[in-house]
């Protein structure tokens, strides 16, 4: 009988673990093997544009003040002058007056969701999640004790208010929502919306029970084509945004991030010191001091985004004329792209990718069979050289 070393959680999961990440080990064999200017690798949302100068600039300032307060310890929920300067700028933003008590300073947003999740969950509790869906949703919510209930978006996208309705129980304690998202690269509309919270009202009046609409928005600054992202706060009142500064800034290395508080939120003052608490006994304690007080320097700063709208026309056009079917993103930097057959499937056909040094995830890591997610991310020569190799793909199922 052989020892157990872990727990078998953690044991199935490990057996479970992204695709993503499955395909950039994939990537380094083949870069190894083949050298890294013949593969083109497309598998990881991991931004190549460089962050503002004005980043570098205000980080040698910073650097050189040496007063030791700016390393001690501080309240778990971040520097109250950071804070502050934040709600007002996001005020400005969710059109909704906020303060320094409606925000926690977290470790990216990822640790903003998982300490909104500990603060609402019990034990069981379910967690709506739309799919396709960032995989790492299901673990998070998991963490807390809860269940994710996955309902498919529509054909475009969209969220199907229906089939959102439909899957609502006593138990249901929030949605999690991501506009723009990964990996489709829509952007919800007010209209779809709007349609939802009235869903969410309808129903937390039925159960007598608050459901938060918890909004996922770390590419709110990448958009294209002139979209304009709607305020969750002016739609729905149970609402909290989790962001970071890892796409919109390119420091995801950082780990900046925050959970915003609706003002109008019921219950928000106990909200938000459960958000404290849970800051801290998560492990986080605090989000880093350096890039509190950094990124509150650039909060009308992002990267050059025609960087990317230039790179997803390119190989929007391309993959087009090859005879996929395809919908350009509105925003973040990711394609979500049908299977060119129905007699192969998404892990085949990324297999058929592989063979032209062409790295994707197949659309089963994000709960949607059938798809395929390229990440745009990447320098343009990666993007021309891939050309030839998605053309091959194609003719290769399309004369089987």
């Amino acid at each position: 009988m052989s020892k157990k070393y872990i727990s078998k959680k953690i044991n199935n999961y490990i057996s479970k673990s992204s695709w993503i990440r499955k395909m950039f080990e994939k990537g380094n064999e083949l870069k190894q093997k083949f050298g890294a200017n013949n593969v083109y690798d497309f598998s990881l949302g991991n931004p190549d544009v460089a962050p503002p100068k004005s980043f570098f600039e205000n980080l040698k300032k910073l650097s050189e003040d040496v007063n030791p307060v700016n390393h001690k310890y501080m309240p778990n929920a971040g520097y109250p002058v950071v804070r502050k300067k934040m709600s007002k700028h996001l005020s400005e933003i969710y059109k909704k007056k906020c303060n320094e008590n409606n925000i926690v300073m977290t470790t990216g947003a990822a640790g903003a969701l998982n300490i909104t999740l500990k603060t609402i969950l019990d034990k069981d509790d379910e967690v709506i999640i739309i799919s396709p869906y960032f995989v790492e949703y299901i673990f998070y919510i998991d963490n807390h004790g809860g269940k994710a209930v996955i309902v498919e978006s529509d054909e475009n996208f969209d969220i199907n208010i229906e089939e959102i309705e439909k899957n609502i129980t006593k138990k249901t304690k929030a949605i999690i929502i991501n506009s723009p998202n990964n990996p489709t690269g829509k952007v919800y509309t007010k209209e779809n919306l709007i349609q939802l919270s009235n869903v969410l009202k309808k129903v937390s009046e039925q159960y007598n029970n608050v459901i938060y609409l918890i909004s996922d928005e770390p590419y709110r600054n990448i958009v294209y084509d002139d979209i304009k992202i709607p305020s969750v706060f002016e739609i729905y009142k149970d609402s909290v945004v989790v962001n970071s500064y890892s796409k919109e800034l390119s420091l995801p290395g950082e780990r900046i991030g925050y959970a915003l508080i609706n003002p109008d939120c019921e219950g928000n003052e106990i909200l938000f010191n459960g958000l404290v608490l849970c800051n801290r006994i998560s492990g986080f304690v605090n989000a880093p001091a350096l890039m509190q007080r950094l990124v509150v320097t650039l909060l009308d700063e992002k990267v050059n985004v025609d960087i990317y709208e230039k790179r997803r026309n390119l190989l929007y056009n391309h993959l087009k004329e090859c005879g996929y079917e395809i919908q350009k993103p509105e925003g973040a930097f990711y394609f979500f792209i049908k299977v060119p057959s129905k007699k192969i499937d998404d892990i085949e056909f990324v297999n058929l990718l592989q063979e032209e040094n062409i790295l994707a995830v197949p659309g089963i890591g994000f709960g949607r069979k059938n798809y395929f997610r390229l990440s745009y991310c990447v320098n343009e020569n990666i993007i021309k050289g891939s050309f030839e190799g998605f053309k091959k793909a194609i003719l290769k199922v399309k004369t089987k």
